[in-house]
């Protein structure tokens, strides 16, 4: 995909003086569960850091010059084993992506024994949110190879924490549960264009995950010049 492919699908920032020089707040979250092995956490961490530094990535990052993308990631598994590891960062240039990637591609993980609580994840990125600059639009992409099976689920996380201007996008990883997939469409993701992505494992988690970041990542149509205010993604 060239810098001008999102154009090609008609969507454009029409942004007024007074927009947000941010046009996406993106937040990563990357599923480290005990059915998570340790070479399987390897991969999605350099898998994610090789999609970001892809070209086709890069240039959507980087299509609207002055209209900036911000990214922050974090790890989750149980109740409260939720950490950052990438605070909300501008990648407003070449270096910037890089230097992301290297920071996620060195990272490691800081538990390895804790069920999948998607439902305190979601409200650990309600908190991140809180923090993040102002953005035209939100997204959070959930990763993850299982269903919530530890404290409250995602429908109670969606009627507590704020985040509905938040949309929430999935990339399941399917290793044995066959409607993982529907799970994350029925439960997981919301908002106006929310869409799951699927690894068939994790050695295809880099693949999913580049595609998922070139749909995140094009550029969207802002009602700005009719008054509209900046809205969720």
């Amino acid at each position: 995909m060239r810098l001008m492919a999102p154009l090609f699908f008609g969507l454009f920032v029409l942004a007024s003086p007074a927009a947000a020089q941010c046009r996406l707040a993106l937040a990563l979250a990357l599923d480290i569960s005990s059915s998570v092995d340790q070479v399987e956490d390897r991969l999605q961490r350099e898998g994610l850091a090789a999609a970001l530094t892809s070209d086709d990535v890069v240039e959507a990052f980087l299509a609207v010059p002055g209209q900036e993308v911000t990214l922050a990631v974090f790890e989750w598994s149980g109740r409260y084993q939720q950490d950052v590891i990438l605070s909300w960062r501008k990648m407003a240039s070449r270096s910037d992506i890089f230097a992301a990637a290297q920071r996620i591609a060195g990272s490691k993980r800081n538990y390895t024994e804790f069920p999948t609580a998607i439902g305190y994840a979601l409200g650990f990125a309600a908190g991140l949110f809180e923090d993040a600059p102002p953005c035209l639009f939100q997204t959070l992409d959930v990763s993850g190879d299982g269903r919530n099976n530890e404290g409250f689920g995602p429908a109670l996380a969606y009627a507590n924490f704020p985040l509905g201007e938040v949309t929430v996008n999935g990339l399941v990883i399917g290793q044995g549960d066959d409607d993982l997939m529907g799970y994350y469409e029925r439960e997981v993701i919301k908002g106006p264009g929310a869409f799951v992505e699927e690894a068939r494992d994790f050695q295809d988690f880099e693949r999913a995950m580049r595609q998922k970041l070139l749909r995140e990542l094009m550029v969207r149509a802002v009602g700005a010049l009719h008054g509209a205010g900046a809205r969720g993604g």
